[in-house]
């Protein structure tokens, strides 16, 4: 479904990173690691690595990794992003990060999605932080992007739980209009995370 999603010359989601993570450009500091999950196109992860930052980037559709590749090119930032094909639902998590950015992920739904999260605490190095972005279940008023499944959606309660433990530095629903190529764009129901691990947690 992702490799026929993407496999367009148009930028499904737009050239440009999602708004929530360039409204928090103050914490990609420069020389940290990153990683970026379920990459697509990589507007994210490039605009991390045009932040500094050394990326690495895991995407499952072919012809989306193309197009991060061209994108990184075209910004000068091709040798600081390091794309993976691969299955996140079947990844090792091996290494660790000094931020883990999980953004608009939402094709994995409740059966999946604890295995998903406990990966993404593993690459989390200590200390280090985690952004979540995505949608709130009011996002199906809307039809504006995203799933068209409630469940895959996160409430503030279910990310505060899943991450119980760890300092939440903010976690909060709001509503914005976005525009974000023609996969997002509109009026959205909206929700962030940004935690922080705790120094005592491997």
């Amino acid at each position: 479904m992702w490799e026929d999603r993407f496999a367009t010359p148009e930028y499904v989601f737009g050239q440009e990173p999602a708004a929530f993570l360039a409204d928090r450009a103050d914490l990609l500091t420069q020389g940290a690691t990153a990683l970026a999950v379920a990459d697509g196109e990589g507007r994210n992860s490039v605009f991390m690595a045009q932040q500094g930052m050394q990326v690495c980037a895991l995407e499952y559709a072919p012809s989306a990794i193309a197009k991060a590749k061209a994108l990184a090119q075209r910004h000068g930032v091709a040798d600081q992003v390091a794309f993976h094909q691969v299955d996140v639902m079947r990844y090792d998590w091996p290494k660790v990060y000094d931020l883990v950015a999980g953004i608009f992920i939402q094709f994995v739904g409740p059966d999946d999605r604890t295995d998903l999260f406990d990966g993404m605490k593993t690459s989390v190095a200590p200390g280090g932080l985690i952004l979540l972005h995505g949608y709130t279940p009011k996002q199906i008023e809307f039809g504006t992007g995203g799933p068209p499944t409630p469940a895959n959606m996160y409430t503030e309660a279910m990310l505060r739980a899943a991450f119980e433990g760890w300092e939440i530095i903010r976690c909060a629903e709001y509503e914005r209009d976005i525009r974000e190529g023609t996969g997002h764009s509109g009026r959205s129901a909206l929700i962030d995370l940004i935690a922080r691990k705790p120094l005592d947690v491997g």
